[in-house]
């Protein structure tokens, strides 16, 4: 285990941590609100986990999600409005908690929690299928197509996966409001989508004939 390595990830953690408490209990405005803690919980506990594992048994994979950086000007514009979305939910969630704007029943959080775990669950089979899974649009050196276990079902499981835990996050804080904002990831995912696609039929083969035979992009038999 590296030592570089695990003060970067638990600064990244730290960092996470102060950051989403700010934008949820400063505009809720008090420590009571009990999704945000919900939300913290099933959010950074399972990230640390996780950490340690690819900490252990895939450390190259770790850093390079760690460091990763996208070059590419059209993904940068992804990375900002998705910056964007998350700013405003989070900070509409907290205000949604302290006037009360409209308060979703206790079993709603519950609910939606467990549909965010079971997206925790996909993304972490999605790293163990996919050793060349990166943050950023590239092909990297050596890289071959992964056509198994669930890129036999959608040709980007990852982003399945985060469409559970996005559109759970918002009504696991209890916000219809900041539900509606986060679907705005939709248009935005599927731009990401468009330019990724172009990238590795031009730089990876044989993914144009990966792409006939595994027709759906994210959510089998819709899209």
């Amino acid at each position: 285990m590296s030592g570089k390595l695990f003060v970067q990830a638990i600064i990244k953690v730290i960092s996470g941590v102060l950051l989403i408490g700010v934008l949820l209990f400063l505009p809720a405005g008090t420590f009571s609100y009990w999704n945000g803690w919900l939300l913290m919980g099933i959010l950074f506990v399972p990230m640390i986990v996780a950490g340690f594992v690819m900490m252990k048994k895939a450390p190259e994979l770790l850093q390079k999600r760690l460091n990763a950086k996208e070059e590419q000007s059209e993904q940068k514009t992804v990375v900002i409005l998705s910056g964007l979305m998350f700013l405003a939910a989070f900070i509409v969630a907290g205000l949604n908690f302290r006037f009360g704007w409209i308060v979703l029943p206790s079993w709603s959080a519950y609910a939606a929690t467990a549909v965010f775990l079971l997206g925790y669950v996909l993304y972490a089979e999605v790293l163990r299928e996919n050793a060349y899974l990166s943050r950023t649009v590239e092909v990297q050196e050596d890289q071959k197509v992964i056509d198994t276990g669930l890129y036999g079902v959608v040709r980007h499981p990852m982003y399945m996966s985060t469409f559970l835990l996005f559109l759970s996050m918002p009504l696991v804080l209890g916000s219809v409001i900041s539900f509606v904002i986060m679907l705005v990831y939709i248009p935005i995912i599927a731009k990401r989508i468009r330019n990724e696609e172009q990238v590795l039929e031009e730089g990876l083969a044989g993914y144009s004939d990966y792409k006939k035979r595994v027709k759906y992009k994210v959510i089998p038999l819709i899209w």
